[in-house]
Order: structure tokens, then C-alpha cells, then sequence
């Protein structure tokens, strides 16, 4: 391993801080804090403020758990530390 673990976890923390901000904006702000102007849209029948709230956050997060996977296996070959 010649290259510095320690620009490894870095990146690797840089990843989770912007993937977990990603998710606590569509979370708290799509679900709590633009509820209403959200809500003037529907989607599948419910206003979308509520999509978010009850659905839309579950999903996006799901989206970035794959995303923080794919960023990591690259990140892993990089520094040639995977598997």
C-alpha cells in the first residue's frame, strides 16, 4: 500500500457527510419545512409534501445507500483495499 490511508478515510468521510446531508435536506426540508408549498403538487394521488414525509425520504435514502456502495468500491480500488 503506497498510497496515505489516511487521504482514505478523508474522502471516505467526505462521502458520508455529503450523502447523510443529502438525506436529512429531502428528510427534514421536502418532509417538514416546504411541506406546504410541496403540497400544492400530487403525487400518486397525495400531496407531495406528504409523499416525502411518509415515502419520498425512505427512498432517497435507499438511492444513497447505493450510491455510498458504488463511491466505496472505487474508492476501495483506488487505495487497493477491497477484497
Amino acid at each position: 500500500m503506497s498510497k496515505d490511508l489516511s487521504v482514505y478515510w478523508k474522502k471516505n468521510l467526505t462521502y458520508m457527510v455529503i450523502l447523510l446531508t443529502i438525506w436529512a435536506v429531502v428528510s427534514y426540508g421536502a418532509g417538514i419545512l416546504f411541506v406546504e408549498t410541496l403540497n400544492r403538487f400530487h403525487m400518486g394521488g397525495f400531496p407531495l409534501g406528504f409523499w416525502f414525509a411518509q415515502q419520498g425520504a425512505i427512498y432517497v435514502f435507499v438511492v444513497l445507500i447505493f450510491v455510498y456502495y458504488i463511491l466505496m468500491q472505487k474508492l476501495d480500488r483506488e487505495f487497493d483495499v477491497h477484497e
